[in-house]
């Protein structure tokens, strides 16, 4: 049986973790979403077509989705300290981890939208459609099943990133298996860490399938 101290401390960093992930991957969806659609219409061929824009554009996103996350925490500490008044803890953990989600996110949508068949753009086009109306009427409905597989994936990492904030103090479920778990040798709170860290990725996982599902009116 598992003592209840360490239930409490799972329970809490069960919820930390939560809070991370809800909270980051709501802004990184708020700034990522707008980009990634920036990111397909601005490409050749496409309603805003702007490739120098693009192409800049693009390799910004490249080089955030390039740098590996746990170096990611530790360069941007300052900015961090800035945003979050503090580099240590949950709030602050948040920061990093948004940041390292903004650049995913927006691939993940431009490789939604640009499965959108080109026909029913170019019917929107013929019809007098401007680009704003293709974008909110044809480009994102009819993605809609990707883009919430894509936000669901986007969910699952975060996850898996929030237990590596840990190292660096970021609360949640990873502080905890590191420092109770592993820096205690306490074998019993580093199986219930990744035991429930499995059950958020499953439901997660399990919720965003549904959700695609149902969205799905193909």
């Amino acid at each position: 049986m598992f003592s209840s101290m360490a239930t409490q401390m799972l329970w809490q960093g069960t919820r930390e973790t939560l809070y991370m992930v809800a909270v980051s991957v709501f802004i990184s969806h708020l700034v990522g979403l707008p980009l990634g659609v920036f990111l397909t219409t601005t490409d050749k061929g496409h309603i805003l077509q702007n490739v120098p824009v693009n192409k800049v554009l693009g390799a910004i996103v490249n080089v955030g989705r390039s740098i590996p996350f746990i170096i990611l925490m530790v360069a941007i500490i300052p900015f961090t300290r800035f945003v979050a008044g503090t580099s240590i803890g949950t709030t602050a953990a948040i920061v990093p981890l948004t940041v390292a989600a903004i650049p995913f996110v927006a691939r993940l949508v431009e490789s939604a939208l640009k499965e959108v068949d080109s026909g029913v753009i170019e019917a929107a086009q013929a019809m007098g459609s401007t680009p704003f109306e293709i974008i909110r009427k044809v480009l994102l409905p009819e993605a809609m099943p990707s883009l919430v597989l894509g936000f669901t994936l986007t969910a699952v990492s975060l996850v898996g990133f929030s237990a590596m904030a840990g190292a660096i103090g970021g609360g949640g479920l990873g502080d905890l298996a590191i420092r109770f778990g592993y820096q205690r040798f306490r074998g019993d709170i580093m199986l219930q860490t990744v035991i429930v860290l499995v059950i958020l990725v499953q439901g997660i996982q399990t919720i965003g399938d549904w959700v695609s599902r149902r969205v799905n009116k193909r």
